[in-house]
């Protein structure tokens, strides 16, 4: 990692913290700084950026590393769906910070419910926070929730709502998260 590559192709990304899309154009010099949760952050002469896993080869990821977190997310299918969802959550990471969202205790609720229409499946609903209520890249961070929460089979619905109440602080990181900063 830290390894400077130039992209073999035109990649959509976010701009970090803005949120905003951006387009990198084929042959743009990036330097990988962090690769957690299927996405890659990455520092460009613009600032950061956030790339999806869709496009890990505009950056010469090694299609059996992405293979093997792939084959990671089946052996999970053999858990109770909570516990399914809330791995789906630790998946998740703020792009600035190397901690899942789960541990960098932003997820303040999750509820799992049969839905009230008679269909089959199970709807979720997720209440989080951000480290701050400005970050741009709050949105991007929920969606990713949602989607990696929608990609179990047994779920019908997810919604992630982003709260403000309580506000977020650095209290909140669990332990693991602590260590993983290197707070302990």
């Amino acid at each position: 990692m830290h390894e400077e590559v130039s992209l073999t192709r035109e990649v959509e990304a976010i701009q970090i913290p803005s949120g905003d899309s951006i387009t990198l154009p084929a042959g743009t010099p990036v330097v990988i700084t962090q690769t957690l949760g299927g996405t890659y952050t990455v520092a460009t002469s613009a600032g950061l950026a956030r790339i999806s896993s869709n496009d890990t080869d505009a950056l010469g990821v090694d299609k059996e590393e992405v293979a093997a977190k792939e084959k990671e997310q089946e052996a999970i299918s053999d858990l109770p769906l909570e516990e399914q969802v809330w791995h789906q959550m630790k998946q998740v990471f703020d792009p600035e910070i190397p901690v899942d969202i789960v541990n960098l205790g932003l997820v303040y609720d999750c509820k799992l419910t049969a839905p009230e229409d008679g269909k089959e499946g199970t709807d979720v609903l997720v209440k989080m926070t951000l480290t701050a209520p400005g970050c741009g890249m709050g949105p991007v961070i929920a969606a990713d929730a949602q989607a990696r929460i929608m990609s179990l089979s047994e779920i019908n619905n997810a919604e992630v709502e982003l709260v403000w109440d309580p506000a977020w602080n650095q209290d909140m990181i669990s332990e693991e998260g602590k260590m993983q900063l290197g707070m302990v």
